[in-house]
């Protein structure tokens, strides 16, 4: 049977803007290979490069203007003195708070809102031009541009809230009834217009599937308007995947009316399963047959068997054919890439990165014979590796077999701290491109990492982080407060464990803890000093809440800022906090070296 019938996969915002996502690189790559016919579209990138633009930027400064007019008098004839907020609607609210921010905002003089228009294709420019990219005076005056320039779309559409690497709005819950609510409405939907016109595009192509990924809450509204637009302007099948929805399918479960958006969902990994379907959009299978699947039927939602996941070794190569890379935000691709789904180790009791993953690893000959191509075919030559961990002995075997080729790249990886990350891996991986490594350092305090079951050597990982820095290998710091059981002594031994290795602990990540639903501790809550776990008011919410005989939320809040101030006095101003990713850290890293981004400092 001919396989004619297209298929385009979309990725849509809002992720941070610097290169490809890993997921739809490859399942194009499963789908090509495998003859079916296979396009893709980066509706991310797309958006920012729209919404930067002096055209857009004017128009945002004209709607606030315009808005703060109207909501001036639609507001005088709803808001009565004394009046509780419990009797005004959500739309009501809404309106209150935005007109208050743009009120706020017009009574400053900004004498930098009406140059921005003219300004931001400049701070674009620097984030696309390798020279000024990696001069930083130049790079942080444009994030800082394009920071205001953000700031201004989000009060044209308050209360959502838009930035180079997240969105939110504080009024919406993460239930069927507040995002629909938001979807649909056109006053804090900044994407409605945009995909529209999109829409126009799309109809053209006459596909016969359209699949969106939504890998994070931040996709949330904008995927869910670009299904239903589809759903409802285009004869495709529609489909929803990512990461987000295979942890909440069973809440899914119970909204039969989501089909208003799409016509099934795909949950877990989807490289097997989008071959599957492939065959039942060329009617070689009925849907039934497609695995991993939730579908919309006379009203009822229909779960499939499980798949199986497809082995990394079986696995096409990524395909890249759709992405023009140098609409990205960074002068250089560092491109994400997997050696191994899952994690090796599996046992912390805080995380749950790898739920709805059987750990496997990829033959390294593979790996590298895939790298040659996608340098070839791309020019990719840095990338950043996405497995939950590598360990010591496939970096080294990987590292080892990469200096025997001619091929030059360079990379970064999460790692453990086990002992075997000795000298003689660390020397063979520094050698062969090894820039950086995201370490899981997680706490300073003994009892909290056993409580953790990190299984490493407490006494010798600042060992291991010294040799690291000897071979010119920055190490990135990953910490927590809010651990159930942490109290205030043991998050100041966190803090004073960064403060007294800052010379090799070369940056960290400080994050807030929050148990996911499918965390291992959620199973033993009363062993981790969990005294009540709360039902989510969220019903699509991926984390629970709960209270502790540890910290409360006020005492973790306090805990950060006196992180931050304490560790302002050993850091001081470091040019790494400034430069926001990890990809762009680690751009900086391999372009000017270890100790020329440790020690610059910026001035403020």
């Amino acid at each position: 049977m001919k396989k004619d019938k297209k298929m385009l996969l979309i990725f849509p915002p809002q992720w941070t803007p610097i290169g490809p996502h890993f997921a739809i690189a490859s399942l194009v790559g499963q789908l090509k290979n495998k003859g079916y016919s296979a396009n893709c579209l980066d509706l991310n990138i797309e958006f920012y490069n729209k919404i930067l633009t002096k055209e857009y930027l004017t128009n945002v400064i004209e709607k606030i203007k315009k808005d703060y007019v109207s909501l001036f008098t639609s507001i005088r004839k709803i808001y009565t003195k004394g009046k509780k907020e419990s009797q005004y609607s959500l739309d009501e609210k809404c309106d209150i708070y935005k007109f208050g921010k743009i009120k706020k905002f017009l009574s400053k003089e900004d004498k930098l809102t009406p140059m921005l228009p003219d300004l931001i294709e400049l701070a674009k420019g620097v984030l696309k031009d390798e020279s000024k990219f990696f001069t930083p005076e130049y790079l942080i005056r444009a994030l800082s541009m394009i920071d205001s320039a953000l700031s201004l779309i989000s009060l044209a559409y308050c209360p959502t809230n838009i930035e180079f690497d997240a969105f939110y709005n504080s009024f919406m819950k993460l239930d069927f009834k507040h995002i629909k609510h938001f979807v649909f409405d056109k006053k804090s939907n900044l994407f409605w217009n945009f995909f529209k016109e999109k829409i126009e595009e799309i109809k053209k192509q006459n596909n016969d599937f359209i699949a969106i990924s939504l890998n994070s809450s931040s996709q949330l509204v904008a995927g869910l308007t670009l299904s239903y637009l589809l759903k409802k302007y285009t004869d495709a099948h529609i489909n929803i995947g990512g990461n987000f929805f295979g942890r909440i399918k069973d809440e899914i479960k119970k909204h039969p009316d989501f089909n208003i958006f799409c016509d099934s969902i795909s949950i877990e990994e989807g490289e097997g399963p989008i071959v599957e379907m492939a065959k039942f959009i060329n009617n070689e299978i009925p849907i039934e047959k497609v695995p991993n699947l939730l579908y919309f039927k006379s009203s009822k939602v229909f779960e499939t068997q499980k798949m199986c996941p497809v082995r990394l070794n079986n696995m096409e190569n990524l395909n890249l054919d759709c992405y023009n890379l140098k609409d990205y935000f960074t002068p250089i691709i560092t491109m994400p890439y997997q050696t191994s789904r899952g994690c090796y180790w599996g046992k912390c009791t805080f995380c749950d990165q790898d739920f709805g993953q059987e750990f496997n690893v990829k033959d390294i000959k593979k790996v590298i014979s895939e790298m040659r191509e996608l340098k070839e075919k791309y020019n990719i030559t840095h990338y950043e590796f996405i497995d939950e961990s590598v360990s010591p002995t496939y970096l080294y075997d990987f590292s080892n077999e990469l200096l025997k080729t001619d091929l030059d790249v360079k990379f970064f990886c999460d790692a453990r701290l086990e002992t075997a990350f000795d000298d003689k891996t660390l020397e063979t991986a520094s050698k062969a491109g090894l820039k950086m490594v995201m370490w899981g350092l997680e706490s300073g305090s003994d009892r909290i990492m056993e409580s953790i079951n990190k299984g490493i050597d407490l006494n010798r990982r600042f060992d291991i982080l010294k040799t690291a820095n000897r071979y010119g290998i920055w190490n990135f710091a990953f910490i927590f407060f809010g651990y159930p059981l942490e109290t205030k002594e043991d998050a100041r031994k966190t803090i004073d464990m960064l403060c007294n290795n800052h010379e090799f602990i070369n940056s960290y990540g400080r994050s807030v803890f929050t148990m996911g639903k499918h965390a291992k501790i959620a199973s033993e809550p009363e062993k981790f000093g969990i005294t009540k776990m709360y039902e989510a008011q969220d019903e699509f919410s991926p984390s629970i809440e709960f209270d502790c005989v540890g910290m409360n939320k006020k005492e973790v809040s306090e805990i950060i800022e006196e992180c931050k101030v304490k560790c302002f006095k050993y850091y001081e101003n470091p040019l790494w906090m400034y430069l926001r990713y990890r990809e762009w850290l680690f751009l900086y890293i391999d372009k000017h070296g270890l100790n020329w981004v440790s020690n610059y400092k910026v001035k403020l």
